[in-house]
Order: structure tokens, then C-alpha cells, then sequence
């Protein structure tokens, strides 16, 4: 095969991985970074490959591809990544995807972007494992080749973030590094999401208990909230969604849309947590928002439920649009005597929040409000607590 300066020849890596392509390719094949084509033509002269589609990042690989990996089930494109396979595009979706990433930290080879996969040098794996579930049938397969380069520990963490399992195939030592190849395939839970129409999933965050994914359905940008598998907490899930559907009711929390015992998905909720929001917002703007935190506390509190973390709410309260949004249902509970207002107070005269507040001309008087919140709690329901509460409100807002 003639050479080509701007062309990952093959290497130890990809002889290992030609290997199992050969052996477990199947119906409709794209081969990611394609590069001399070699993979391309393993898969298509395995009878079980209907069409292969062979993509590259750079112009001159996919004209060198064209001419060397000549194979009518064989068709070369330019993309990156999954760039060229948008929804509703050509061979959006196949059975099996095929990646030898560039795997090499940028201080190893700089600017070669056969071999670089970005700073740390599993940044283009990472990108690629977030792309690839809207573009993998529920039943395919990912063969992905790495090096002990790119540290084998995030590429695992990428492929569990992203509701993926894997297999390791085989593991090869070579010179300084360890090759490893693994069959990688969506876990049942993500085949369950795919298959409820819900696309573009991407991982968002990390809590104690669950994992959020940030996604489309019916068009809408949505989060999806899964059990974290590290977690021992055992049908917080299903708590969550009951308890959400409820407070729902009074105009608190993301709208819930969907759940089972496995999931839930809900209205994304885009903005800014309450301590960025404090910092980036005039004192006025910030009084409101507070007063409107303090009602739902109110109003959790008459529910007989205690959301609980009210007094550290850093990732529990978002800002969308000039309106607080309580977030993360989980350990909510019903509880006798709630105590959500006063959890909240505990947050605003805390020492980190009470400098913030006084860079924006609001001063809360400490005692003054301990000495409320006390009344508050040890009111009976009814017209003594409600007289509590908008004596909480009054210091907040002329503070």
C-alpha cells in the first residue's frame, strides 16, 4: 500500500485491533478516523458487513482511502467525529462503530493530528463516547483501541458516565505502553432511554445518590436522573419522582415528565446556582429571589416535607430567568415538624454568604433573625406561624 506523509500508517495497534474487527463486525460499519482505510477493509470482507462507511477528520486521508481502500461496500467522507451524520442524514445510525483514537498526550507529538488526542490525550475519546450513542442501534457495537497513554482509568469512567459497558477483548504490551481493545455496548438502562425517543444524551453532573444526563425528547432539552451504581441507596429513584410529582402540584421543582423505578426525566433547567447568581446580581434582584425561596420553604414546610440540605443549598437552588428552582428530591421526606424555612435562614447569615450579601447593600441582622426563625419554629400552625413568617420576610427585605 503506498505511503502518505499525512496518514497514520499501520502499527502494532492497528494489526491488534484488525483482529477483532475481522471477527466481530456486522451490518452497517462506520470506521471512525479511518486513516489508511485498514480497518475498513477488514470489516468489509466480513460477510456479516453490509456497508461500510470509513470517516477521517483530514481531506488528504479520505482522498488516500478513496484510492487504496477500494471496496464496493466501502464509501469514504470527511467528518469529524460524528459531525457529518446529523439527524435524519444518510447512515445516521449502525451496528458497528470502529475507533483507533488518536491516543498520544499533545506534549508526546504536538500538532499531529493522527496521533495527538488532545492535552491530557483522552480528550477525542471522550468526545467520541458522547456522540456515540446517537449513533449506535440499540443492539451494535463499539471496537475501541487505546493505549495505557491515555490512562485506562478515564477512558472506563467515560464509558460508565456515558451509560455504556464494556469488555475487555484483549491487552498487549508493546515497548512502553499497554494496548487494550474492548467490545463496548450500551447498557440496558441507556437502551431503555434510546428506545423512550430520547436523544443527544450527555453526561451533566454527579450527586451522592444519582447520575444526570442532559437530552432531547420531542424536541425539548430535558434531564434524565439515574440511580448512581456506586451508591447504596435503594429506590431513591422512584422516591424522588413521587415526591416531585407532588410538590409539582404547588409550582415547586422541575416539571417531572417521565419515570420508572430505573429513571426520570424532567424539564432541564438552565441558569445559574444561587451563590453564582448572589455574586453576579444587584441587591434588589437578589431580595426577590430569596423572598420566592422563602415561600417554597414555606410551603414545604405546611406540606410536611423536609427537602433537607436547605442550609448548604450551593447546587440545590438554580436561578432560571429571574426565578429560584428547587433541585434534587432525594432525601426529601415527610416530617411532623419540617423544618425547611429555617434551614434556609441558616444559609443567609451563614459567614461565606453574609459577606456576599453586604457587597450588595444587604445587611441581615444575625440575631434578629435566629431570634425570628426561633419564633417560627415554635409557633403553632396556623395565624402564629404565618405572623413569623412575614416577620422573617420584613427583615430580609428592608435589611
Amino acid at each position: 500500500m503506498p505511503s502518505c506523509k499525512s496518514v497514520y500508517e499501520p502499527q502494532e495497534d492497528s494489526t491488534l485491533l484488525e483482529k477483532w474487527v475481522r471477527q466481530l463486525s456486522f451490518g452497517k460499519v462506520l470506521d471512525m478516523g479511518t486513516g489508511s482505510g485498514v480497518q475498513a477493509i477488514a470489516a468489509a470482507h466480513h460477510e456479516g458487513v453490509e456497508s461500510v462507511v470509513a470517516t477521517d477528520i483530514s481531506r488528504e486521508a479520505i482522498a488516500y482511502c478513496r484510492r487504496n481502500a477500494r471496496h464496493p461496500k466501502i464509501t469514504c467522507r470527511v467528518s469529524d467525529l460524528f459531525s457529518a451524520f446529523g439527524k435524519g442524514k444518510r447512515h445516521a445510525v449502525f451496528d458497528t462503530l470502529i475507533f483507533n483514537p488518536p491516543y498520544l498526550p499533545a506534549e508526546l507529538k504536538p500538532g499531529d493530528i493522527s496521533l495527538e488526542g488532545g492535552r491530557k490525550g483522552y480528550e477525542t475519546i471522550e468526545r467520541f463516547l458522547k456522540g456515540a450513542n446517537d449513533h449506535l442501534e440499540n443492539e451494535g457495537i463499539i471496537l475501541l483501541l487505546f493505549s495505557s497513554l491515555t490512562k485506562k482509568e478515564k477512558v472506563d469512567a467515560f464509558i460508565r458516565e456515558n451509560l455504556f459497558g464494556f469488555e475487555l477483548l484483549e491487552k498487549r504490551h508493546y515497548f512502553f505502553e499497554d494496548l487494550f481493545v474492548y467490545r463496548i455496548a450500551k447498557t440496558p438502562l441507556l437502551r431503555e432511554l434510546s428506545s423512550a425517543g430520547i436523544s443527544g444524551m450527555g453526561y451533566h453532573a454527579r450527586g451522592k445518590r444519582g447520575l444526570v444526563y442532559a437530552g432531547t425528547l420531542k424536541g425539548r432539552k430535558v434531564a434524565v436522573k439515574v440511580a448512581n451504581p456506586s451508591s447504596r441507596a435503594v429506590g431513591k429513584i422512584r422516591h424522588e419522582a413521587e415526591m416531585l410529582g407532588k410538590l409539582n402540584r404547588k409550582g415547586i421543582g422541575p416539571r417531572l415528565i417521565a419515570h420508572t423505578d430505573r429513571y426520570l426525566v424532567e424539564e432541564f433547567i438552565g441558569g445559574d446556582f444561587i451563590g453564582g447568581f448572589i455574586a453576579s446580581s444587584s441587591g434588589s434582584t437578589i431580595r426577590k429571589v430569596i423572598k420566592m425561596v422563602m415561600e417554597q420553604m414555606r410551603i414545604l414546610d405546611g406540606m410536611g416535607i423536609m427537602k433537607e440540605e436547605m442550609q448548604r443549598p450551593h447546587k440545590h437552588i438554580i436561578v432560571c430567568e429571574g426565578k429560584p428552582v428547587l433541585l434534587d428530591f432525594e432525601r426529601a421526606h415527610h416530617a411532623l415538624k419540617p423544618g425547611n424555612v429555617t434551614q434556609f435562614c441558616q444559609y443567609l447569615i451563614g459567614t461565606a454568604l453574609t459577606g456576599m450579601l453586604r457587597e450588595k447593600n444587604i445587611n441581615i441582622d444575625k440575631e434578629h433573625l435566629i431570634g425570628l426563625a426561633r419564633e417560627y419554629k415554635n409557633a403553632p400552625s396556623g395565624k402564629g406561624r404565618a405572623k413569623a413568617f412575614r416577620a422573617i420576610e420584613r427583615e430580609i427585605m428592608i435589611s
